[in-house]
């Protein structure tokens, strides 16, 4: 056993190294682990096909969609979010894929719900992301890894939260009065 382990270690590490995207079955169990224990069976699950396309790997049977990590960049990065978020984060990444980064992203996808072309639930809803060094499939662990939420609160302000928009020791509020402002929720590292 000790030496299928080895072999198969050592095929994951290669897979890696050579770009090549994780099986269907390893992205759903890596990005799962972002979810709430309870949300993980029933969650739908976005990940990336063999020529690095955004596909649908599983179906939901509940209203949380979890997004696998990017095979390619460097570290490990999966989230999980409500269905209400998807329009919201499907324009993200078409802007992305579009050259658009940072700021600049931000501001077109925000003044594209502003005017009404994307959709953005307007009572708060949730976002967990799960990050780490990397994911080893055999332990089916994601190595150092760090699990903060964002709770999606659109055009929410200091004043209609009593939130900071400092980040701090608790909870603040980013991007305040925005269509995409949202509640950070980082625990210390250990």
């Amino acid at each position: 056993m000790r030496y299928f382990t080895a072999i198969l270690s050592l095929f994951i590490a290669a897979t890696a190294l050579f770009g090549q995207t994780p099986s269907a079955a390893e992205q759903i169990a890596a990005s799962m682990l972002a979810a709430p224990e309870d949300r993980r069976a029933e969650a739908a699950v976005l990940g990336y096909n063999a020529d690095g396309k955004l596909v649908t790997l599983r179906k939901g049977m509940n209203d949380l969609i979890c997004l696998a990590d990017t095979p390619g960049d460097e570290g490990f990065s999966t989230a999980c979010y409500h269905q209400d978020l998807e329009p919201f984060m499907a324009r993200g990444r078409e802007l992305a894929e579009q050259g658009h980064k940072g700021d600049e992203r931000h501001e077109i996808r925000w003044k594209d719900v502003d005017e009404g072309r994307v959709p953005m639930p307007r009572e708060p809803r949730t976002l967990y992301v799960l990050t780490g060094k990397s994911y080893d499939a055999v332990k089916g662990e994601v190595v150092e890894p760090y699990l903060r939420w964002v709770i999606y609160s659109a055009y929410a302000t200091p004043e209609s939260t009593g939130l900071p928009t400092k980040p701090g020791p608790g909870p603040w509020l980013m991007y305040s009065g925005k269509a995409g402002a949202h509640i950070m929720i980082s625990p210390p590292r250990e």
